[in-house]
């Protein structure tokens, strides 16, 4: 285990195993960790609504001797963020401008090799029925894997009739959304490093109440699959200021594919449909230019004019 990421590994470890209020603290420290390094234990049980005691059994529970080793642990986490802040200054210096472009798609390229090669043929296949036999299949992701999540949503719900994409402005938010989740439902979560406590919660949220969890995450040792059965694999990395989510994307790419070579005839009645109300609502009329239409338009519009 990494020194540099020790506490953050020990919090994703332990998560499973903590009590409420534990994970409180869990998720406040995750988010806030360069507010809470700077908070006695009083006040942090203070700020997120616990007491000082459970504070100290949290800091034990992590496996540290006391709330000052703790603290040195977040201290130690805060020059690790900083560290990785000006690694990436140093990344940006050693990429002229020139070979940006180059640079980032050979990476993503790299990323997409690496996911081709690790991916788990036999889980894919599982996704895909775990889908398709679901009645309500749930979608989150958040932060910078928000995109994907929408991304996946949009297309499911071309597919299949019941698609809800959670959103997550708070945790009782979230929550209110998966209130009647069952053993009959799946949910999909989508996180990465820095991986999102709420999506965990969520997750765990699903797997006390049944529900069939798929994950799509970066390695085995994701803290995302602790509450799943089908696990996708799919290589990310923060080489620069924002997060490359190509393979992640692909992935789901291939999994809209895949479900609609199974949904094929419902596919295609629901395309011939929305074409239809296209059409009857003039959805496109203003948004899109038809060149020949625009062409024709004009002719009979000068045609229109000579015969006045």
């Amino acid at each position: 285990m990494s020194n540099t990421n020790d506490l953050t590994n020990r919090i994703n470890e332990r998560y499973s195993t903590m009590s409420k209020g534990q994970k409180l603290l869990a998720t406040y420290i995750t988010d806030h960790y360069d507010k809470a390094v700077f908070l006695t234990a009083a006040k942090l049980g203070e700020v997120v609504g616990v007491s000082e005691s459970t504070v100290v059994r949290f800091a034990a529970h992590l496996g540290y001797k006391g709330y000052p080793q703790f603290v040195k642990a977040l201290e130690e986490l805060v020059r690790t963020r900083l560290d990785s802040a000006r690694e990436i200054e140093v990344t940006y210096g050693r990429i002229s401008r020139s070979k940006v472009l180059e640079s980032v798609l050979k990476t993503d390229m790299e990323r997409l090799k690496g996911t081709f090669e690790k991916i788990d043929q036999n889980a894919f296949e599982l996704a895909v029925e775990t889908i398709l036999t679901a009645r309500r299949i749930y979608i989150i992701g958040i932060r910078s894997c928000a995109p994907l999540a929408s991304f996946l949503a949009f297309y499911l719900n071309l597919i299949l009739e019941d698609v809800i994409q959670l959103h997550t402005n708070s945790s009782s938010e979230l929550f209110e959304q998966m209130v009647r989740i069952s053993k009959e439902d799946v949910i999909i979560g989508i996180s990465f490093p820095r991986y999102s406590l709420r999506t965990l919660k969520a997750l765990e949220f699903a797997n006390n109440r049944s529900a069939k969890v798929i994950t799509l995450t970066d390695s085995v040792h994701s803290p995302m699959n602790l509450y799943s059965s089908c696990n996708l694999i799919a290589e990310s990395d923060m080489a620069s200021i924002v997060d490359s989510l190509v393979a992640p994307l692909s992935v789901i790419n291939a999994l809209i594919v895949a479900l609609c070579m199974r949904k094929q005839d419902e596919v295609a009645d629901t395309l011939e449909m929305l074409e239809q109300v296209w059409e009857e609502y003039q959805v496109y009329e203003n948004d899109e230019i038809d060149y020949i239409d625009d062409k024709l338009k004009m002719h009979y519009a000068h045609k229109e004019e000579m015969d006045f």
